[in-house]
């Protein structure tokens, strides 16, 4: 039988894909699960893909691989998709395939496969990776094939060869989750004029029942990456964990979004990511300090040029590899402590500082000490003003 390497998550999806994959295809399934910090259970994943008639199974915790070489950079880069999307399952995707692609050549297997929807972003994110890094590998994405038109019919299908899965009839959430974020869509979230639901949550406190106390934290980077929170070392995998139930408590990093698709169409999705907002907020408010005005403003274009590219799968390209290139040498003194201060669903910069700061406050004070030459200002205005001088006539 020929092989196939399918990137298997045991969500509805990719657990009717595995059985339609062996059913339908006649194919020989081998199925990769990536950790990314979802909370798997290995040994009951496991048994599950093999008892869904998968030949063999990889399971690998790849969160510090993760957070190192995708997350942190999104960080320092300062992407945010439409302003609002930190990314966390876009981000996932390219380094899930690059295994796919690594296990195939390994297993000797003719074909890729993905459980991704044919209106949805993950199918071009997987697609583009795997003809980046191995061409001759033959896509196959059973949901754009098969007959099955609705999570409904889904759930049908899984019951009819005792597959099991955790979405009902009742709940139909679509709920990707990685150490980074959580993305929920489906169900009632399809109306945009519905309130989102509190059960539609996965790892944040409503604000109205978050602590009315506040609760302040201090970050610690240097180059731009985060290594301590309150003085104390972290490895990235702890400092993001801590990060992640700190500001799940308090409510923070909640975002109801109607989106623009990559494929054209509008949609309705709704994220957390207490951990990644609570860094990017901190990460934003000390390259603030340390950053000279016109590295700052040019910048603010990157990120939001290095958000599009993530988002449209774009990761395995030379222009990532130039964005990414620039925004490293940004960082250089982005190094320094920002406090912040978490307070139902919000969080604040408080204060900042860097042995990089390029606030004077000699320069900025109105008070005593005032260092500035006020009468500099008139020539410069003069000049400044020039260009414009007169048009209005």
């Amino acid at each position: 039988m020929a092989k196939v390497v399918l990137a298997y998550s045991g969500g509805l999806d990719t657990s009717v894909c595995l059985k339609w994959l062996k059913e339908e295809k006649g194919l020989d399934v081998i199925a990769f699960s990536a950790d990314l910090g979802q909370g798997l259970n290995h040994d009951e994943l496991k048994k599950k893909a093999l008892g869904s008639g998968a030949a063999k199974i990889y399971i690998e915790d790849m969160r510090e691989t993760f957070l190192k070489d995708y997350a942190f950079p999104a960080l320092r880069s300062g992407a945010r998709y439409e302003e609002k999307y930190l990314l966390a399952t876009a981000l996932g995707r390219p380094l899930i395939a690059k295994r796919v692609v690594e296990i195939a050549e390994e297993e000797g297997a003719e074909f890729v496969a993905h459980g991704c929807t044919g209106k949805g972003n993950d199918q071009v994110r997987f697609e583009l990776a795997f003809g980046a890094l191995n061409p001759s590998l033959k896509v196959v994405a059973p949901l754009r094939e098969w007959s099955l038109k609705t999570r409904t019919e889904e759930i049908e299908y899984a019951k009819k060869y005792s597959i099991p899965v955790s979405a009902t009839k009742k709940s139909s959430y679509s709920i990707d989750r990685n150490i980074w974020g959580v993305s929920i869509e489906c169900g009632e979230l399809e109306d945009p004029w519905q309130e989102v639901p509190e059960k539609a949550y996965q790892v944040t406190a409503s604000p109205a029942k978050a602590p009315d106390e506040s609760r302040y934290v201090e970050i610690y980077f240097e180059n731009g990456i985060p290594l301590k929170i309150d003085g104390k070392d972290y490895g990235c995998i702890e400092l993001v964990e801590i990060l992640n139930k700190l500001g799940g408590e308090h409510g923070v990093g909640r975002v109801d979004l109607v989106e623009n698709r990559l494929v054209g169409i509008k949609s309705r999705e709704v994220y957390e990511a207490p951990a990644a907002a609570i860094l990017d907020i901190a990460h934003t408010e000390l390259e603030n300090l340390v950053l000279d005005r016109e590295t700052a403003h040019f910048k603010q274009g990157v990120s939001r040029k290095f958000a599009e590219v993530v988002y449209y799968g774009l990761w395995y390209t030379r222009l990532r590899e130039a964005l990414d290139a620039f925004v490293t040498s940004t960082q250089e003194k982005v190094t320094g402590t920002v406090r912040l201060k978490l307070y139902r669903g919000t969080c604040q910069a408080v204060s900042r500082k860097s042995p990089y700061s390029l606030y004077e406050k000699a320069l900025a004070t109105y008070e005593e000490g005032d260092s500035f030459d006020h009468a500099a200002a008139k020539g410069f205005i003069q000049l400044w003003g020039l260009p414009f001088r007169g048009q209005r006539k």
